[in-house]
């Protein structure tokens, strides 16, 4: 079983492309449900993704219901695909969302809000390996923005599936996920 980034990213996509709508949905609530075990709850700015339905990403709207349930300040993103930097605004009744040429739902304007006030990011992600290090898409977007984020805010990571051992081409600059779920189980890291 290959190890490196590039493969991994095909594996995993395929693996996602497998998964029908129902089987996402409900892995997606188990996975929020695993987050209400998590000692997490405490903080008051968390940075969710919206998904984008094309890829299968995990339907990140059970998410919202549990922070919105806990009256959090939710966050989410409009990405600057030239600066490859992140925007991050205040999720109220009357955001507007619409997608981006990559299909991506971003808010259209907001109240922005600084990577440094992010308490709790939710990190989407392909792969991820047993100590943490994560595969994106590639477009390094996350890495950035975690960089951003002060040392102790929690990065979450979301898998419908289970870590691989080792990722081998991981760079210095790789922000690591302190905890990644999946919908039978909570990883540490």
């Amino acid at each position: 079983m290959s190890t490196n980034k590039k493969e991994l990213r095909i594996q995993y996509k395929n693996l996602r492309k497998a998964l029908s709508f129902d089987e996402i949905e409900e892995k997606s609530l188990a996975i929020a449900n695993q987050l209400i075990q998590m000692p997490i709850w405490d903080k008051n700015y968390y940075h969710v993704f919206l998904p984008i339905e094309e890829h299968k990403e995990i339907n990140t709207e059970f998410v919202l219901h549990l922070l919105s349930g806990k009256d959090k300040e939710i966050l989410i993103s409009k990405s600057d695909f030239e600066s490859r930097k992140m925007t991050h605004f205040l999720l109220t009744d009357n955001t507007k969302i619409k997608k981006n040429e990559y299909n991506i739902p971003e808010p259209v304007d907001g109240i922005e809000v600084p990577s440094s006030k992010i308490e709790v990011v939710f990190v989407p992600l392909l792969a991820y390996d047993d100590s943490g290090n994560r595969i994106g898409y590639g477009k390094g977007f996350y890495d950035k923005f975690l960089a951003e984020c002060k040392p102790e805010t929690i990065k979450i990571g979301l898998s419908f599936f289970e870590p691989v051992n080792q990722i081998e081409d991981v760079f210095e600059s790789d922000i690591k996920l302190n905890f990644c779920v999946t919908p039978e189980k909570i990883y540490q890291f």
